[in-house]
């Protein structure tokens, strides 16, 4: 069974807790701009292991030469949830 989606309450309340995050339709996402190449490479690959660790899964999109912009959303529940909100916060903890 999947999770229960967020209420718009419960979502504005945790996007006030998460820096840079926006909602972007049934989902949030950030962009995050790092040095170089080198280290978006470096951050996609963090960010897909500690996916992998969470089995929840994001959108990613490495783009330019130094960004790279995550989204997130629950699909088996067709929107957000408390998953997405958990792995936002683990992927800000990661460092850039």
């Amino acid at each position: 069974m999947p999770p229960n989606r967020l209420t718009q309450t419960e979502i504005e309340s945790a996007l006030s807790t998460l820096d840079g995050w926006s909602l972007a339709g049934g989902a949030i996402e950030k962009e995050y701009v790092l040095k170089d190449f080198a280290a978006a490479l470096a951050f996609v690959n963090a960010v897909g292991a500690k996916a992998e660790e969470a089995d929840h899964h994001p959108d990613i999109l490495m783009h330019g030469w130094n960004k790279v912009r995550i989204t997130l959303s629950t699909h088996s529940a067709g929107g957000l949830t408390e998953l997405d909100i958990r792995l936002a916060r683990v992927i800000d903890s990661l460092p850039r």
